[in-house]
């Protein structure tokens, strides 16, 4: 039995589609266990490249089945479109797709709540949300009125459940302005989705155990990182959602006794999108440069990222709530040629100096900024961390010391093959 989660140790964007590719080439089964179609990631297999927002990264890999488990939410018309996708490039989802039956429906009122909120929010309290419904749909969820994908099997059942969701959002449509669709337009758009997806629902908790029984090798990805997770992020500049390891096993329906291990993902500095504290964020010609030689822009919305130093208490605190094994540090490259380099060690806060993250004073906490050795020479040739100018070694070797989790994979190159890997988590 192998299952290892792999979960972002920031505000997202840390790389995931990069790192969990490299680990598709040796997975059997890869799950998505939480959010819905705000997290893109970007795959290259190949000469194959492709922006999935729901699909796990492994659909490009021909050995790897790949699930969408009931933690997440699910937008009908994006799955069909991105399988569709996949398809057109000649890899098959047939019997290697399997959605949770249980997984929660975005209804397509969900995103007009979501945009006509942000519109109507005032600045310092807009929370800078993709507008994809995400939200509106785990409030239904919560409130134990959401429909589930595996309502698509009964369209008169589906017709009551969406009936009872839009009764419930039509007075906060009206009061934002907005106007709520009729239910037979909403049927009629679901109909033709359902007859596609419900060949592909299953008890996909079931699948997983009987896949870890079997011994094979089950990776599950998150999505979003540590700091917008629901219970332990920047509340409420948060997604709504379980983003930390702990929440593969609810999402996915399966025990923390199963979970081998743990990889968090960390950009060698840090990226926001989105409102909310960047205690660390960078202005100016030094935020600008990282943002564009980091292409730091959104792959599901294209807003450009905020760029920052690298925190170190946060990453610590990400450690700790996730029960980090290993790290893996994306984007080594970004930082060469930086005319000056620095990184958060510790903050004030009116309580005095801490090396912890003050999550719930970030308003009034100022970080603490220690520069450290720049690096002028390439990186994309280095295959081992004896090849890395001495400088950047350091680099690395400060994020293990800092946080006491060695760091497994260092990525220092746009090509997935100008990787370093030091430990393989499925070895």
């Amino acid at each position: 039995m192998t299952a290892i989660v792999i979960v972002g140790a920031q505000w997202g964007d840390e790389g995931k589609g990069k790192v969990v590719d490299l680990y598709t080439e040796s997975a059997d089964l890869v799950v998505r266990y939480a959010g819905g179609p705000n997290a893109g990631h970007t795959l290259v297999v190949g000469n194959e490249k492709l922006i999935v927002r729901l699909i796990p990264s492994g659909i490009l890999r021909s050995n790897a089945r790949c699930v969408m488990a009931q933690g997440m939410v699910v937008d009908p018309g994006v799955l069909v479109s991105e399988i569709d996708a996949v398809e057109a490039r000649g890899c098959s989802t047939e019997g290697r797709l399997f959605v949770s039956d249980r997984a929660h429906l975005i209804l397509p009122f969900h995103p007009l709540i979501d945009t006509l909120r942000e519109a109507a929010a005032a600045d310092g309290v807009r929370l800078g949300t993709t507008k994809r419904g995400i939200g509106p749909c785990y409030e239904d969820k919560a409130s134990r009125r959401g429909a589930r994908l595996g309502d698509l099997r009964d369209m008169k059942r589906l017709a009551a459940l969406v009936a009872r969701s839009l009764e419930a959002w039509t007075p906060t449509l009206r009061a934002l302005g907005g106007e709520p669709p009729a239910l037979d337009a909403i049927l009629d758009e679901l109909a033709p989705l359902a007859k596609r997806i419900t060949p592909m629902l299953a008890d996909t908790s079931q699948l997983i155990d009987g896949a870890l029984r079997r011994g094979e090798r089950v990776l599950l990805e998150g999505a979003q990182g540590t700091l917008l997770d629901i219970d332990h992020g920047t509340f409420p500049f948060v997604t709504s959602s379980s983003a930390i390891a702990g929440g593969a096993c609810v999402g996915a329906g399966v025990g923390p006794t199963r979970i081998r291990r743990v990889l968090g993902l960390a950009k060698a500095y840090c990226t926001r999108v989105g409102e909310g504290p960047f205690p660390t964020e960078l202005g100016g010609p030094l935020g600008e440069r990282l943002r564009t030689v980091g292409g730091e822009f959104g792959s599901v919305t294209g807003r450009p990222r905020r760029t920052g130093w690298l925190d170190l208490p946060a990453l610590r605190y990400a450690a700790r709530v996730n029960g980090l094994d290993g790290i893996a540090l994306t984007k080594l490259d970004v930082l060469t040629g930086m005319p000056e380099l620095k990184v958060c060690v510790a903050y004030d806060t009116p309580s005095g100096r801490t090396r912890e993250f003050p999550i719930d004073e970030l308003a009034t906490a100022k970080p603490v900024l220690e520069p450290v050795a720049e690096w002028s020479e390439p990186l994309d040739a280095a295959r081992s961390m004896s090849e890395l100018p001495a400088a950047a070694r350091q680099y690395v070797e400060m994020v293990e010391k800092e946080t006491g989790v060695p760091v497994d994979v260092v990525s220092v190159g746009a090509d997935r093959d100008a990787t370093i890997v030091r430990r393989n988590a499925f070895a």
